[in-house]
């Protein structure tokens, strides 16, 4: 598990758009990649990457876990669940309280806490992001959100 690299932007693409073209997640071009490099994680093993997730701080107080990607010949591993607690801890680490994912699969999220929420909870993202997007406004995602323990968000910040 490391921080992605500009060399990964590609491969994160393909990984993200594997899954967009079925339906799973949204396409995203790779201009969008490299803007938001620097929120995402890969796993690597052997010099390619497998899996993908980016945390998106939105907030003072809420960022977003989104493109959460792996390679279709390897899931089952935990690859997935590695990613998303990366994610998770790099927001305790930042002091962030919440965090959201849109997403088709609420059953995979819910295994780390996060519960259904309304849209309208998260104005901030349907107006920088939702609103470009050609689902817009009859998303079929599922919004949910996870509160993070705040004693844990210190002590994360505190290391």
């Amino acid at each position: 598990m490391r921080k992605a690299r500009v060399g990964d932007a590609e491969r994160i693409r393909e990984l993200i758009n594997y899954w967009g073209k079925r339906d799973e997640m949204l396409l995203r071009p790779l201009s969008e990649i490299y803007d938001f490099l620097r929120d995402f994680a890969v796993w690597e093993e052997n010099g390619r990457v497998l899996g993908t997730a980016a945390l998106h701080v939105d907030w003072r107080d809420l960022a977003e876990l989104r493109s959460l990607a792996v390679d279709p010949g390897e899931q089952g591993r935990g690859i997935g669940s590695a990613l998303v607690g990366t994610c998770l801890a790099e927001a305790r680490e930042l002091g962030i309280a919440r965090v959201f994912a849109l997403t088709y699969r609420p059953g995979y999220f819910a295994r780390f806490g996060f519960g259904e929420c309304s849209k309208d909870e998260l104005p901030r993202k349907v107006w920088n992001d939702c609103i470009r997007c050609p689902k817009f406004p009859e998303c079929d995602e599922t919004a949910l959100i996870v509160e993070l323990d705040a004693s844990n968000r210190a002590q994360e910040a505190s290391r």
